[in-house]
């Protein structure tokens, strides 16, 4: 399938861009890095300009009244439900729509290509590049654990553009499924709907849609990934003789204009492999790179399901249940990093006690945090 976007590569971008996908033997990457780019660039506007102009004037009495930390908070969270909302639509027709992807062996999953699959990588792609920037940009909010996430979603999405299991990005951006009920999840407890009915319904779906998406399927699709890189760490040229002796069967190809032809798969096959023609063996540092990033990830998810469901919980105990919780050493408070507190950088549980103060001289304290309320929307964003 090729790439449906509705807007060519510009040539001048293209040639400007081909130097570094040739010294990083990212081959597909010129003729995508405009859809990239303006992934980018619309989630910045978004964050940036979109969601502040609308959320003062939606709710005028919450959002101009929250500190920086939960305003940078809430705009993130405006870019993470639109994106997840968009690619996840995108990425399911791309999966239905694609014939290619169907018949695709392990050759082709590996080492493969389609103008739509390289799409939903770019859109990924600049998802996480604008991701990455605001990690950087705000690493006292979000901390050091999201910036990994960020750095290690964004290597395993440019490594697509060598080709490399471009089959695979549709697959992996479907974790994002269960991004919108995190995202609103957060909001309930902004607007106030702390333990609402909706929250608690909202919760429900939560907990399901990741558990589904990100550890059934994320963690099946894993196995499959693992499985196809294993093979082509052994990989001997069977596949180059399979296509040079033409012993595919002849099948019947639908014409854009509704009359069947005939078509020799092999030359289906080989338009699919055109960026990889002779695929060799893996090389081990390309696996290894992969592999270890797409673990990381699936550690991070299996992390984040228990804290949900510590918070998910903690949202509709009684004040009876909350104490006896505490008391049995059920409850983890939920930490936030880097706030701000007269001047200090410290790091707070979510009653408000200070469980780590580090000062100009770099010392460490505890205490409680006096004057200080709430530990201001107790966790950042959740993603993939």
């Amino acid at each position: 399938m090729h790439d449906p976007f509705p807007i060519s590569p510009p040539p001048l971008l293209v040639k400007a861009t081909t130097p570094l996908a040739e010294y990083l033997n990212l081959s597909t990457l010129p003729i995508h890095i405009h859809e990239l780019l303006l992934a980018a660039l619309s989630y910045h506007i978004i964050c940036s300009y979109v969601s502040p102009f609308f959320s003062r004037r939606l709710f005028p009495s919450i959002y101009p009244s929250l500190p920086l930390r939960s305003r940078v908070n809430w705009d993130v969270h405006v870019v993470s439900l639109v994106q997840s909302v968009v690619v996840c639509a995108v990425a399911i027709w791309v999966m239905i729509a694609d014939e290619e992807r169907k018949s695709m062996e392990m050759e082709e999953r590996i080492w493969g290509y389609t103008g739509a699959d390289g799409m939903i990588q770019a859109f990924a792609a600049g998802y996480f590049l604008w991701d990455l920037q605001i990690c950087l940009r705000y690493l006292a909010i979000f901390g050091p654990g999201l910036l990994m996430h960020a750095v290690a979603a964004l290597v395993v999405f440019l490594l697509g553009f060598r080709p490399f299991v471009n089959y695979y990005a549709p697959t992996f951006i479907l974790y994002e499924l269960s991004s919108p009920f995190l995202n609103f999840h957060w909001f309930f407890d902004k607007l106030q709907m702390t333990g609402s009915k909706p929250q608690w319904y909202n919760g429900i779906m939560l907990l399901g849609s990741f558990f589904s998406c990100r550890l059934l399927w994320g963690t099946y699709q894993s196995l499959r990934v693992y499985q196809d890189c294993w093979a082509a760490l052994h990989f001997s040229d069977t596949y180059g003789s399979r296509v040079a002796a033409g012993l595919h069967v002849l099948k019947e190809v639908a014409h854009p204009k509704g009359i069947l032809e005939l078509m020799d798969p092999t030359r289906a096959r080989a338009e699919l492999m055109k960026y990889n023609p002779n695929p060799e063996n893996m090389p081990l540092w390309l696996g290894l790179t992969y592999l270890g990033s797409n673990m990381m990830l699936n550690t991070l998810n299996f992390y984040w399901f228990g804290k949900m469901i510590e918070t998910v919980k903690k949202r509709f105990r009684t004040p009876k249940e909350e104490a006896k919780a505490k008391e049995d050493g059920e409850v983890v408070d939920a930490v936030v990093e880097g706030v701000e507190l007269d001047g200090r950088v410290v790091k707070l549980a979510a009653d408000g006690h200070v469980m780590r103060e580090e000062g100009m001289d770099g010392e460490l304290k505890s205490g409680k945090a006096s004057g200080f309320e709430e530990a201001d929307g107790e966790t950042t964003r959740r993603k993939m």
